[in-house]
């Protein structure tokens, strides 16, 4: 698979990550933890070299997964983690938390989980109100001074945050929800990032499943699938916003691939520091997947993409209220 870099200080990953999120949560009844494994090395086996999980996914467990199943290819695979949230003492999120008292010892519990020595890239998962970015930052510095993480990362921070974080310690990637269906970060989140020379991770790059052309309004969402409790996944959304996967279904069409397909190739097409980290629990969706990273799309398929995009007005908010006041903005 090729490679991109993200930020100038030289992360090299596969054109494709591999989010691991939905091994353990949100997606429906998570994997049993050899079945995650095989996913997981499964996605080594494709070529993709950059895996993403966080303390807060299970909690704690997809991190020890993920650590298990790279284990054998520590020296060949970049893993990214994120810290922001705080605990009870069952192990249950009870808000944000970026002290930075706090976040070194969420550093170590995430090393002592994935079992590595260092983290290649270390990412505040939400913009802590309560801590002066400034201070978050200085405190990844001393982390990255003693060795215990390599590389700098935000999670949907917006253009003054990333600024202010860059100009303390030097901000390798943002990651933040980019697709056809939720085009935002276009208009001031890209061009800042271009400008500092960091990388982009887009998450839920196929529109959590929706731009894969397999969910349709009568798709019944489980009570373990947080999709049931999104806007954007009501049954009104789902209809008003086919339209941008029939559009994708129909360019697909032509060029001998699937809807999921032509989504990732044109984030792949926007920049060359663009890295999309699609998830599945499915070996089979993996393979559709990784093979996007072969797809070329033409002028003409990029434009035909954009122009009709455009006019399609998408339905529905991306996240309940509760997270969506999460969001920096």
């Amino acid at each position: 698979m090729d490679q991109r870099t993200l930020g100038t200080t030289g992360l090299e990953v596969s054109c494709l990550g591999f989010g691991c999120m939905g091994l353990s949560q949100s997606y429906g009844t998570p994997l049993g933890r050899d079945e995650g494994i095989a996913v997981v090395r499964a996605a080594v086996d494709r070529g993709v070299t950059f895996f993403d999980t966080a303390e807060v996914y299970g909690p704690f467990v997809n991190e020890e997964l993920v650590g298990q199943a790279l284990a054998p290819v520590r020296d060949q695979v970049v893993i990214a983690t994120k810290f922001g949230f705080a605990f009870d003492a069952d192990g249950r999120q009870t808000g944000l938390s970026s002290h930075p008292e706090h976040l070194r010892q969420a550093v170590d519990g995430s090393l002592q989980r994935l079992g590595v020595e260092v983290i290649d890239l270390l990412y505040q998962h939400r913009v802590d109100p309560a801590v002066p970015i400034e201070d978050v930052a200085g405190a990844v510095k001393e982390l990255i001074a003693a060795g215990k993480v390599k590389h700098f990362g935000l999670s949907e921070a917006g253009v003054g945050t990333i600024r202010r974080a860059h100009a303390v310690q030097p901000v390798t990637a943002l990651q933040s929800e980019y697709s056809l269906w939720w085009r935002e970060p276009e208009a001031e989140i890209l061009p800042t990032l271009e400008e500092l020379g960091i990388g982009f991770v887009p998450f839920s790059p196929l529109g959590k499943g929706f731009l894969t052309g397999t969910i349709d309004p009568g798709t019944a969402f489980g009570s373990t699938d947080f999709r049931a409790s999104i806007p954007r996944f009501a049954v009104e959304a789902r209809q008003a916003n086919q339209a941008l996967v029939d559009l994708l279904t129909g360019i697909a069409a032509r060029r001998n691939a699937t809807p999921g397909q032509i989504a990732l190739a044109w984030l792949l097409a926007r920049k060359p520091w663009i890295v999309p980290i699609p998830g599945t629990k499915r070996i089979e969706r993996l393979d559709e997947n990784t093979a996007a990273a072969d797809l070329d799309l033409t002028t003409d398929d990029l434009r035909e993409i954009e122009a009709a995009a455009d006019r399609i007005d998408i339905q529905g908010a991306r996240y309940p209220e509760h997270l969506e006041r999460m969001i920096d903005r």
